[in-house]
């Protein structure tokens, strides 16, 4: 058994309540190679963020479990290394889906876990949620559940379409299952195809235009369950800029979009306390590295075109920090 605050890592109860007082969200950036991990410290430590590092089932199949936990340990002393003296990082299983899962990761250092049974009949949701919670909470480790589906691709969770988060089922979920975080599910998905075409309206210049977030659903949830730390998923807005560098270079992301920066904004204003933003890193670092490739054909040396877009990746998420989220200077 590691615990996770020997590792120098905390959970999410403290960083939630801050954030929820103070109207802004976590950044919930996913990981599963070193430049990733150092384009996110670099990003918090420029911008004094906390932040969450979340791992999912396939990453941690990817990355091996033991290295996460020693790069996890490393991501807070490079933190202080680089000049933050009491970095806030959380280790996040993001998407667990069995009992199993999530006990493994807390026996590994995880300060964290997502337990997701949103796609389970809702007693057996419950069921699970709270059997996760029992275990997690004997460790300090924080919960997230999640009721509604998003849509879209993520790793190893896949879903058609969405089912809107029912209010009228959150208190009693929240109540039955001891979560201390709950997702749900307002219009956001997963992946860089959020939205079809069909879905959309086109501006002037023929750009797809995403429908908004239902705000409504997640002012009633407020009301229900008041002060309670909300999660989006699913929430990159899938930066055009970065889309067309990848097409300009050989890619072929046809009618890619996103969640606009605007709609998540005013969300981290609620008690919306968590955003996760992945398919958004990954389109920074393929445009980044297509444009070497492109650009400098002879190129084979892996720092040369993964330097570029750690480089990238750390700029996007400075931005989302700053500019979309609000967790600048809170540290």
């Amino acid at each position: 058994m590691v615990s996770y605050k020997e590792l120098g890592l905390v959970n999410t109860r403290e960083m939630f309540a801050k954030a929820m007082a103070g109207k802004y969200a976590i950044p919930a950036y996913n990981f599963n190679n070193m430049e990733q991990l150092q384009a996110i410290i670099q990003a918090v430590v420029a911008t004094k963020s906390p932040v969450i590092l979340q791992v999912s089932s396939g990453a941690r199949k990817y990355a091996n479990q033991t290295l996460l936990r020693y790069m996890a340990q490393g991501a807070v002393e490079y933190a202080k290394e680089l000049g933050l003296e009491h970095p806030q990082i959380c280790l996040h299983l993001d998407h667990g889906d069995t009992f199993e899962l999530c006990k493994s990761c807390i026996e590994m250092g995880f300060s964290s876990v997502m337990i997701d049974g949103s796609s389970k009949p809702y007693d057996e949701n419950v069921a699970l949620t709270k059997k996760v919670v029992e275990y997690a909470h004997k460790y300090d480790v924080t919960v997230e559940g999640e009721l509604g589906v998003l849509a879209g691709i993520e790793d190893d969770v896949v879903a058609e379409s969405h089912t809107y988060t029912r209010p009228e089922e959150v208190e009693d979920f929240v109540s039955k299952t001891g979560v201390d975080s709950l997702a749900i599910s307002v219009g956001t998905s997963h992946g860089a195809y959020k939205f079809t075409p069909e879905q959309c309206t086109r501006n002037e210049k023929g750009v797809l235009v995403p429908p908004p977030l239902r705000f409504d659903i997640l002012e009633e949830i407020e009301k229900r369950i008041p002060g309670f730390p909300i999660v989006l998923h699913g929430s990159s807005s899938v930066p055009q800029d970065k889309v067309a560098i990848i097409n300009k270079y050989g890619g072929q992301l046809k009618d890619a979009v996103g969640v606009p920066e605007d709609q998540l904004r005013k969300a981290a204003t609620s008690s919306v306390c968590k955003i996760n933003i992945d398919s958004d890193g990954r389109l920074a670092m393929t445009a980044a590295v297509r444009e070497v490739f492109a650009n400098k054909p002879a190129e084979f040396d892996p720092r040369k075109y993964l330097g570029p877009a750690r480089d990238s990746l750390k700029e996007l998420y400075m931005h989302k920090i700053t500019d979309v989220l609000g967790s600048d200077n809170k540290i």
